[in-house]
Order: structure tokens, then sequence, then C-alpha cells
């Protein structure tokens, strides 16, 4: 099919410039077709009734008169370069009307199916103004998204006709991981720790890197006077310390097949992730290095390590966009990869299922290796359903049999984690919730214990 008759074809069917009649034409019409067929009945000429339908069409499309033109509307969206993952977003339609004529509207706009579709949205526009039309939508998958055509009908007042535009609105939008639990952190450590019952210690006097001599101010402690500077200067100088950084955490994702297990939001990728961008903000808020490394069976992204709070919006941009691969993890490649790209020692917390984890036997042997030079502790999201299967009571045969069979599995995952553990290999499960918690909880034991 040419282009011109694709056009055609697309005015034909209203899908881009087009006139559609509405209810209220064809209830308008009802009486008149009532009053036809009676004239049929009694032998009227079909001349007649040809002659009545046509002047009803006629009369009827002096209706389109009293509304707009589409060369006197222009349309404009205001949509974000960035939406989080399940966290409304408002989105705004401008219509600038240039004609006299006031109109009536609908329409839908052309964002994914992945995105919440509250359509139609309708309203109404005066003339000679403009109109600001807002709505909310919620993107539920992550990723790079374009936002395409706005689908606009209006009338006027009488309503027996709509017009219909189609103007092409090119957006695109970024869906990143939901930063809720990141704010929070970043508005209130203490507090966001707080039911863990995890306390950010403070180092003692004179413990940390030296910072500056400053003038002494009423509060200060007086051990921190520095004496020397104090006589030379003639004024009481104090010694300020700050506490010691510029440690080395790597932030290991696995993106293998079971992290596409899904949780009561989203799948457990999607809380890595956002666990992830919490303890990266935890990490360098406290002036560490961060780098990150996502894996499957392959590496599929790497962050070198820097520091600094705007080091966040490049692991963001960096991991935004991450998906469940289905084949399993490869951790063999990616010690052998860590150990060629990080020198130096390192925390490397490592996010991923651990029974898959205690399966891969071989790679104890680089664990070994690399445990000479960095600390390793792994995190991974309990299987809530295995717990449930656990405390159920065993009322029948059948429930008897799926507890008995769930402490197995978690007996021998117990066993497992113990072999591990042995040889100076941390892990943990928490629910999916306390996911984010407990990482930056064990980080600041691990800094409290200056085991770095």
């Amino acid at each position: 099919m040419t282009r011109s008759l694709k056009n055609l074809w697309d005015r034909f069917l209203f899908r881009d410039r087009g006139i559609v009649p509405t209810k209220r034409l064809l209830l308008a019409f009802l009486p008149l077709s009532a009053l036809l067929l009676g004239a049929v009945i009694i032998k009227v000429s079909w001349l007649v009734i040809f002659s009545a339908n046509v002047l009803f069409l006629a009369l009827s499309l002096a209706d389109l008169l009293f509304t707009p033109s589409r060369k006197e509307l222009s349309f404009q969206r205001v949509f974000p370069d960035e939406m989080e993952r399940g966290i409304p977003a408002r989105i705004e339609v401008l219509v600038a009307n240039q004609s006299r004529h006031a109109f009536l509207f609908r329409f839908i706009d052309g964002v994914p199916q992945t995105f919440r579709q509250p359509f139609p949205i309708t309203g109404s526009a005066n003339g000679l103004s403009e109109t600001i039309i807002p709505y909310e939508t919620v993107a539920s998958v992550r990723g790079d998204y374009q936002i395409g055509n706005l689908f606009f009908r209006y009338r006027s007042s009488l309503g027996l006709w709509e017009k219909q535009v189609t103007p092409h609105l090119a957006d695109l939008v970024k869906v990143i991981p939901d930063l809720t639990e990141t704010r929070r952190y970043l508005e209130n450590a203490q507090q966001f720790l707080l039911h863990e019952g995890t306390a950010i210690r403070r180092k003692r006097m004179g413990e940390g890197d030296f910072a500056k001599v400053r003038s002494y101010v009423p509060g200060d402690d007086p051990r921190k006077i520095n004496w020397r500077q104090t006589a030379k200067l003639h004024e009481v100088m104090a010694n300020e310390y700050e506490p010691e950084h510029g440690k080395y955490i790597t932030l290991l994702i696995d993106c293998g097949r079971m992290m596409g297990a899904e949780l009561k939001k989203g799948n457990r990728l999607e809380q890595v992730l956002e666990s992830a961008m919490t303890v990266a903000a935890a990490v360098l808020q406290k002036g560490d290095y961060v780098s990150v490394l996502a894996f499957s069976k392959n590496i599929k992204v790497y962050v070198p390590p820097a520091k600094g709070m705007n080091h966040l919006q490049t692991i963001l941009q960096a991991i935004y966009g991450l998906e469940v691969d289905p084949v399993e993890p490869n951790y063999g490649t990616v010690l052998q990869y860590l150990e060629t790209v990080q020198k130096k020692r390192s925390l490397l917390l490592l996010f991923s299922d651990v029974r898959t984890f205690l399966y891969e036997e071989n790679t104890l042997v680089y664990l070994k290796r690399l445990r000479q030079r960095h600390l390793f502790f792994m995190v991974g999201i309990e299987d809530g359903t295995l717990k449930e299967r656990i405390a159920m009571r065993p009322d029948e045969v059948k429930t008897a049999m799926i507890k008995s069979i769930g402490q197995q599995q978690e007996l021998l995952k117990q066993r497992g984690k113990n072999k591990w553990e042995k040889q100076g290999l941390q892990m943990v499960e928490a629910k999916e919730e306390h996911l984010a918690v407990t990482a930056i909880s064990h980080y600041i034991d691990i800094m409290n214990q200056n085991a770095l």
C-alpha cells in the first residue's frame, strides 16, 4: 500500500484526521428515523425520504462551524525526563486555542502499555486561551521509553460531531528504580537503621584523620587544644579530626534467573537495585569509594570506583536498565574479573540468591584466593514461601509432608552456609523490606571494627 493510500485509509478509519459522529447525533437521529419509517408505511416518495436525510445531515454538520479548526490548536506535553518505578508522576498537556470557540475534549496519550492508563481524560477549554490538563501515571517496569502521539478529540457544546487530531509529541523518559529508601537514609540515617538496632558509632576524640587546626570555640573538648599552636599564635587553637575515609566497597549485583522471582513489590532484581542504590548512598556519604559490577552469565555493567555524591548519579545511569537474564549466574567469571580490576583491598558486597550460590562449589576456590586481599559478604532475600511452609501446623498428612520438606530444605541451606562461613565467607538472608537496612548495618559494623 502506497503512502498516499495509507493516509486515506487512516482518515477513513479516523486514525489521524477526521470527524466522527457522537452519541448525541445518533440519539437525535432516532426520532427522524421513526418519522421516516412511518412515511415509508404511508408510501411517501423515496425522494422525500432521501432529501430529509440529506437535510438533517447538512444541518448537523453546521455544528462543526462552532469548533476551532485544527490549525488553530497547538499542543505541548510536559513529561519528566526520569520517573521512579512505582511512584506516580504528574504529566501535563498544554492545549493552546487561538480561536474564539470554546470546546469539550477527551484524549488518550500514547504512553506505553506498562504505564498506568488513566484514559480517556476529559475536560473543556475556553476560546483564546491556554489550558493545562494534568494527569498522573505510574511506570511498573524500568527502562527507556518513547512517548508517542496524542490522540485528541474535541466538540462544541452542541456536540453532534467530534473532530480528531493526532499531534506527534515525541518524548523520551527513563524509568529508574524507586529511590524512596535512598532518600529516607539521606534525610536521617540513624532513624532509617533504628529498627535494626544499629548505631552509627561516633569516633572517640583524636581518632580518625587529622583535618585542620582552628580557633577554639566554647563547647569544644579541652583535650583537643593544640598547645603548640596556641603558644605560637597567642590564641587558643584546637585540632579538628574527620572520620577515616577512602575505603573501597564493591557492590556485586546478580542478574541471573533466580533474581526474577516475584516478591510483594516487583521481583528480586528490583528490590536489589533499590537496596544497592541506598547502600551506595550510605557509602558515598561517608566518603568511601564505590564500584558496581552487575553480572549474569557474563559481565553486564561495571562502574569503576569513585567517591562523592555525584558518583551516585553515575551508578544510577549505569544500572537502571538492568534486566533478569534466563541463565544461571557465572560467579567464577565475575571473581576472575574482579581480580583484574580491583587491586586495592575492598569489601565485596554480593546481592544474590543464597541457595544458588551454595551450589557453586567451584566458586569457593576463587573466593579463598580473593579473601586474602578482600572482605566478602553476601546478602540475599529470604524465601517467604519456604518460611510459611515451615511455620505450617501439621494437621494433615499432606501438610506434615510439606512442612517436613520445607524444614529439610532449610536445614540443607543452613549446613551449606556453615560450611562457607567456616572459610570466613559471611552470608545472611533478610526480608525483602529490610534488605537495604541489613546491608548498610553490616557495612557500618565492618567500618566500626576497622576491618578494612
